[in-house]
């Protein structure tokens, strides 16, 4: 049903047989939907599924498939409570997926003015942490989260800040830098 190589997959957080318990038209025009998270750009996406699709929770969708009739990108307020539930969920397994990518982001992360960091953006990283991650990546750049967790002393859990800072980016759309989430 996907295309790995698509830039337009995405992560069912929610499916709603019967649509929106807030859409008033009779149950029998109301489409099956499908609430995703994009896996390359983490945008959020209500899709109208074609009648027969087969999906749920946590499957891989092409946003052009024949199964997806329609798209739309919405905002988190729109999400119901079980895509808000599983949002965490698909962040974490779309960074295990690819772990290099994220990993990379400690390696390449540059300054976003004279005195932000784009690694200062990440929870729990101050000047010291993003200094010692500067120093070692220096050395040699970073091949895992478990490497990035043993090289930099008072780093603990690298993907898991990644994960908040991505989760975070999807649920403020009033953040001034961003660095995950469009």
């Amino acid at each position: 049903m996907t295309d790995p190589d698509s830039d337009a997959v995405a992560v069912v957080l929610d499916y709603l047989p019967h649509g929106r318990a807030d859409d008033d038209r009779p149950q029998y025009q109301k489409p099956s939907l499908a609430l995703a998270l994009g896996v390359a750009d983490f945008r959020l996406y209500e899709c109208v599924l074609a009648e027969g699709a087969d999906v749920s929770i946590g499957d891989r969708i092409a946003l052009d498939d024949d199964d997806v009739e329609n798209v739309r990108e919405i905002d988190y307020d729109e999400l119901s409570g079980g895509g808000r539930s599983e949002l965490e969920y698909a962040v974490e397994a779309i960074v295990d997926e690819d772990e290099r990518r994220f990993v990379d982001h400690y390696n390449e992360a540059q300054p976003i003015t004279l005195r932000l960091h784009q690694l200062n953006l990440l929870p729990g990283i101050g000047k010291k942490l993003r200094n010692s991650i500067l120093e070692e990546r220096k050395r040699k750049p970073f091949e895992s989260f478990e490497e990035l967790d043993e090289r930099v002393k008072g780093l603990h859990d690298p993907r898991g800040i990644l994960v908040d800072r991505i989760v975070e980016e999807i649920r403020d759309e009033d953040l001034k830098y961003r660095s995950f989430a469009r």
